[in-house]
């Protein structure tokens, strides 16, 4: 899908766009490389200037005829006497017209849609929009002014039949399923169609293949008829503005002007490649787009997130530390979206980390078989596996081939494995351990592999993935006949067997109470694996929520799962000291966020960052090792380098 060539038509309208974009000459302000839309633009703190200072294209007014006035709100329960659509928009328009020598713009081509969404019924609302906009048709008539404000009617729209009974300087908001005459063709805008009647795409992350499907069908059906596209009900964010970049979605949608206009000004100067000039390139990043954050997760959204103390930090003996010593057990604990700049803000924070006490670092790549900023799926897999995975792939090649993990690696060898996640069990990175699957959303494919027995303990949340299926399997009956279930962390250690322990509170965003929540799962794996094999064991431990803090940009959040990660690595390095023949490795999938810290106290452990994205970036990630054999994680290498020599370890 993503190869496919662009329509002709689209590869116009991008050319196009990117012209506006480069040429400056002459003129005060550059258009940008898409097109914005301020939705709702009356909800703004100050409606229609918000908007216009960041010279979008479109701005929107939901406009009632209430009582003979014209007013502008989302609800009839919402307006008010002076919230009037002449006072909010017309006014101001006719007014900088007047201002910018006839024309939206002092000194720019660019033109203004005024986007009037009809509230109340249609014949009576337009012709009292008409009437008023009649008054002055030097500003809202292109008939008599060729840089006029276009005016596109949306919302209750007429009946394309009806098109003609209106002044022609009026436009409509078109609909990709409805069939024109090229006379009513005329006088449509633009397409608009709802994105969630297509997609349940959140923003974050890549979208899925089909429904991207779905989209693009839709803007080609638009550029077909030679007319620009935009979705509405969309998701937003950096992700979500490249994708429709990338895309050709003519006009992005957006609630949030101020950010979009900022994440596309001097576009062209924000990519860059050696050997070519400077300049806007359609490709943009060339990227795929990333992986998902839990849908809906409210956990940073929260006055919980400050410790009254910090934590305790574990000084590791490091009698067993590197050399040759032999590798019994392997505890590998990946901090889910965990860069540089995380470890740092959580290390002036608390004043130091257990982390920190480790002698061995390397640093890996982490790029996507297809892409060059790898998602949770492909960073999981690769680290689980050895292989490099496209994006949204779990273990599994395009091909079909399953790649086995390292969880396969030790059964295979007499030895017990778990995993463990302060997480959904059914994500990318614990599944990665366990399962096969080309989509990484497949959760009934994914979670259906544990039937095959090949875990000794599962630890995490997401009790929903086996009670509430498609595929009609009563996952917990079937799992029930080979693996004992709990409900609670405190319960794994009186659990006989096999164990799968899903505990709720897990799903939670880590705070004073349940801070060393995943320090005490592992704790009990370790003592639950090592009932289960004297021949050793590996234990893959997961902090997923160091991601779910940079896709929501939460500082506190991601010094708070830091911490909680932190304290389960000081489990799995007491336990090492103390068994003398296990290896520790931890590291990320990648690094989500961006996050730049820029000034702090030492004194005080305050830390100030900000977040250049919401979304994952490509950055090298740190790896650190404990234990006999640590000494090979040095250097720079692959994430892929990772379990291979892990297994090279193994005896």
């Amino acid at each position: 899908m993503y190869d496919k060539k662009e329509t002709d038509m689209r590869k116009i309208l991008r050319i196009g766009l990117f012209a506006a974009a480069l040429f400056v000459c002459g003129l005060a302000v550059a258009q940008p490389p898409v097109l914005i839309h301020s939705h709702n633009d009356y909800a703004r703190r100050m409606p229609f200037y918000q908007a216009y200072a960041q010279q979008v294209a479109s701005i929107e007014a939901d406009v009632f005829l209430h009582d003979g006035a014209l007013l502008v709100g989302h609800d009839v329960g919402d307006l008010s006497p002076d919230m009037t659509f002449e006072a909010l928009y017309v006014e101001p328009v006719v007014t900088l017209f007047k201002r910018n020598g006839g024309r939206a713009w002092k000194d720019s081509d660019q033109h203004l849609q005024l986007m009037v969404e009809l509230k109340s019924a249609t014949d009576p609302t337009l012709r009292a929009v008409a009437e008023l906009l009649g008054r002055w048709p030097e500003v809202f008539d292109s008939g008599v002014n060729p840089e006029a404000v276009r005016v596109t009617v949306t919302g209750r729209v007429p009946a394309p039949a009806d098109f003609g009974n209106y002044p022609a300087y009026i436009r409509f908001d078109g609909a990709w399923d409805t069939e024109y005459t090229p006379e009513q063709l005329e006088r449509i805008a633009l397409i608009s169609a709802d994105f969630q009647r297509f997609s349940q795409w959140n923003g974050k992350g890549s979208i899925i293949p089909a429904e991207r499907e779905k989209l693009e069908r839709i803007i080609d059906k638009a550029h077909a008829w030679d007319k620009p596209v935009r979705f509405w009900g969309a998701p937003e964010g950096v992700t979500v503005y490249y994708t429709f970049y990338d895309m050709g979605i003519d006009y992005i949608n957006t609630d949030r002007p101020e950010a979009c206009a900022e994440f596309f000004n001097d576009f062209g100067n924000k990519n860059f490649q050696i050997g070519e000039r400077r300049a806007a390139s359609s490709a943009v990043t060339g990227t795929k787009r990333l992986d998902k954050a839990t849908r809906d997760f409210k956990g940073f959204q929260s006055d919980k997130l400050q410790l009254s103390k910090g934590i305790d930090i574990y000084t590791p003996t490091y009698r067993n530390d590197r050399g040759k010593g032999k590798v019994k057990n392997v505890i590998f604990l990946i901090g889910d979206g965990m860069g540089l700049s995380q470890i740092v803000a959580a290390v002036f924070a608390n004043k130091n980390l257990t982390l920190m006490g480790l002698k061995s670092i390397g640093l890996q790549q982490n790029n996507a078989l297809d892409a060059f900023t790898t998602d949770s799926a492909a960073g999981g897999s690769a680290l689980a596996t050895g292989e490099a995975h496209e994006n949204r792939h779990i273990s599994m090649g395009a091909d079909g081939t399953e790649y086995p993990s390292l969880s396969d690696f030790f059964l295979d060898r007499g030895r017990a494995a778990g995993v463990v996640t302060l997480g959904d069990i059914a994500d990318a990175t614990p599944t990665a351990f366990f399962g096969h699957s080309v989509e990484r959303d497949n959760s009934d494919e994914l979670t259906a592999w544990l039937l095959k027995g090949r875990l000794d303990l599962l630890c995490g949340s997401g009790i929903r993935k086996f009670t509430h299926r498609g595929d009609g399997i009563d996952l917990v009956g079937e799992l029930s006949k080979q693996y004992n279930f709990v409900r609670s962390v405190d319960e794994l250690n009186a659990a006989k067997g096999k164990v799968i322990c899903i505990d709720e509170e897990m799903d939670e965003a880590a705070d004073e109470k349940n801070l060393s929540l995943l320090a005490d799962a592992t704790r009990g794996a370790i003592a639950k694996l090592q009932e289960r094999s004297d021949k050793g064991f590996f234990l893959m431990v997961e902090g997923a929520k160091i991601d779910y803090a940079g896709h929501s940009r939460c500082l506190p959040g991601s010094v708070l799962e830091m911490l909680s990660f932190d304290l389960a690595i000081a489990e799995a390095l007491k336990f090492a000291d103390s068994n003398g023949e296990t290896l520790v490795v931890v590291t990320a999938d990648h690094e989500t966020g961006g996050l730049t810290l820029i000034d702090g106290d030492e004194a005080t452990g305050r830390i100030m960052g900000v977040y250049v994205s919401d979304d994952h970036t490509p950055i090298m990630l740190p790896v650190f090792a404990y234990g006999p054999g640590s000494d090979r994680f040095c250097g720079t290498y692959r994430n892929t380098e990772i379990p291979r020599r892990i297994k090279s370890l193994v005896k």
